[in-house]
């Protein structure tokens, strides 16, 4: 029995090591020599050697070394950046004002196809009333990206978007987000930049709008948290993982969200790893406004078509949101 699982364990641990090869070895003269050794020794343990445990300790010796090499990779912030992910978002706070750098505010002609603005904004934590969540379904419905919009007086919002930051000619693989292919990036964002490119330009992409059960206090105190965030990865790069640090688990990794959010989760809860359901997890533990079924309540928080309607609008943020359970301010 012991034996089995062993050799399910190594089973498991050689082909993560074969693929982590493959993605992350980036000397494109090293990558075959060293699939190519990585595989004559672990075939070699078992055309040569008869004894169960041995040819164990060796597989799984060849693997530890390879997982030593993963984990010595680092994350850089100084690579050829796509031009939406080119500049890092940071804060400076003074008191209750805190002034935002590198606001991404672009002007898209098509997905693909946009003119970036980096702007700098000022924000009073005196005047935070709360934050909104947006749910984006681009596919299975247990996948979900989440963002987080905070609100203040005058229907001023700032956006937060936890995303792979991909360099020039990279695409986002589901695949490759679980080794080191993806910096880490926290995107701050004009509502009519992060949210419309999902709406408006992007296609089979639902983007629903969830008013958050929130003190401003309690905003102030994640707004802040966020802000934090954005120095920590303008100072120090991590890498992006499809699982530990992802669009939502990096939210549940935040102290406050982890200690006092209205949702009984940790950042390894099977909720948040496939979080296309988080939202009604959301709803029955009391963290949306709005008190009608949830079906009803999800149906109308989408805001495609509102959003096609408003486009360009200056005032974006204020019709998206025109007629939504909770809304009412």
């Amino acid at each position: 029995m012991l034996i089995g699982t062993s050799w399910i364990f190594v089973s498991l641990f050689v082909l993560w090591s074969f693929a982590a090869m493959c993605f992350d070895l980036r000397q494109a003269w090293l990558k075959p020599l060293a699939l190519v050794i990585f595989l004559a020794v672990n075939i070699s343990v078992f055309v040569f050697l008869r004894k169960q445990w041995l040819r164990l300790i060796i597989c799984f010796s060849t693997c530890f070394i390879v997982l030593l090499w993963w984990l010595s990779l680092q994350p850089s912030n100084d690579r050829d950046w796509q031009p939406d992910v080119s500049q890092l978002a940071y804060a400076k706070v003074h008191g209750d004002e805190v002034v935002i750098h590198n606001v991404r505010n672009c002007d898209y002609r098509t997905e693909l196809d946009y003119t970036c603005r980096w702007e700098t904004r000022t924000f009073d934590l005196a005047t935070i009333k709360g934050a909104d969540a947006f749910f984006v379904n681009w596919g299975s419905p247990w996948i979900a990206h989440t963002m987080v919009s905070f609100r203040f007086t005058d229907d001023k919002y700032i956006t937060f978007s936890i995303e792979t930051r991909k360099v020039v000619g990279q695409s986002y693989s589901a695949i490759k987000g679980f080794f080191r292919q993806y910096e880490l990036i926290y995107i701050a964002s004009d509502e009519r930049d992060v949210v419309r490119l999902r709406t408006n330009y992007r296609v089979n992409e639902d983007v629903y709008l969830y008013r958050l059960a929130i003190t401003p206090d309690r905003a102030r105190v994640r707004f802040l948290e966020y802000v934090e965030r954005l120095n920590e990865l303008h100072d120090h790069a991590e890498w992006y993982n499809a699982v530990t640090r992802n669009c939502t688990t990096s939210i549940f990794a935040q102290r406050e969200a982890s200690t006092t959010s209205y949702l009984r989760l940790g950042p390894r809860d099977w909720q948040v790893l496939l979080n296309g359901k988080l939202d009604e997890k959301a709803y029955r533990e009391g963290a949306f406004v709005g008190d009608l079924p949830f079906t009803q309540l999800k149906s109308r928080a989408h805001i495609n078509e509102a959003a096609r309607a408003a486009g360009g609008d200056p005032q974006f943020s204020r019709r998206i949101r025109e007629g939504r359970p909770g809304f009412a301010d």
